[in-house]
């Protein structure tokens, strides 16, 4: 686990005009110990990912980021009330970053977790900061997944899948989600969250559309849709997100993959 020592660093939020700056454009400055200067977006995870400790300071300290405990707690007490037993679940962590999301899953007592994130710099970050906590990280687009990888992910039997502050922004798209959810058996588990506009008919990201038919159809019985404060944005505003947990019955259906990107 990353330890609780000083950060090499400091972070400054440069002023901007109220507003004017959206969500994926955020960003910071970070010093270091030697008076260097960089701008950052606060979505280059690769480039958070190779300073140690940035992530952790800037989300959890800095924006009080509340999505992997808001996250995982609902989902341990959806099983639980269904009768289920969290230490059965096998959990597909789904843009598992440095292993934020994969250690509260630990903490509550899952069988087994596995990561899957798109940049290389996510995985060297968790073998740096928490080596113990997946059973396998794979670094892998899941709308382009090798057939050996898909293999390999379906011999796993995952009963669940969680993703936590990834979907959106092109960090995941409905694609990559549909791809993830098909991962997991049937009766699963599905526990995400998502920024509130991205659920509006307008939205342009296909979320919405396709989280209203999963459920519509019965491919995932809702359990819980709680919207919440994820974290502060730059300018110290609340940004609200919904909590989703649901039981999946059956696949997102093949055709559907193309249409929901």
């Amino acid at each position: 686990m990353q330890d609780s020592k000083k950060p090499n660093f400091s972070v400054e939020f440069p002023p901007v005009e109220a507003g004017k700056v959206s969500q994926d454009e955020e960003f910071m400055v970070v010093e270091d110990v030697e008076g260097g200067k960089r701008k950052i977006r606060f979505h280059d995870y690769h480039e958070i990912f190779e300073i140690p400790g940035l992530y952790e300071y800037l989300f959890y300290e800095k924006l009080q980021c509340k999505s992997p405990k808001t996250i995982c707690t609902i989902l341990g007490n959806h099983v639980r009330e269904g009768g289920g037993a969290v230490d059965d679940l096998v959990v597909l962590d789904v843009g598992a970053g440095n292993g934020m999301v994969g250690e509260r899953l630990s903490h509550l007592g899952v069988k087994s977790v596995v990561g899957v994130d798109i940049i290389e710099e996510a995985a060297l970050a968790t073998q740096r900061d928490r080596p113990d906590i997946y059973d396998d990280y794979y670094v892998v687009d899941l709308t382009q997944m090798p057939e050996g990888v898909r293999r390999e992910l379906q011999a796993k039997d995952f009963n669940c899948l969680v993703t936590v502050s990834a979907l959106g922004f092109g960090d995941i798209p409905p694609a990559a989600f549909t791809e993830a959810f098909n991962l997991v058996s049937a009766p699963g588990w599905i526990a995400f969250n998502i920024k509130d506009t991205f659920l509006l008919d307008e939205d342009p990201s296909g979320f919405a559309k396709l989280i209203d038919r999963i459920s519509e159809t019965g491919i995932m019985e809702p359990h819980s849709k709680e919207r919440y404060c994820h974290r502060l944005s730059m300018e110290g505003e609340p940004l609200y997100y919904f909590a989703i947990v649901g039981e999946k019955t059956r696949d997102i259906p093949a055709e559907w993959v193309n249409g929901a990107s």
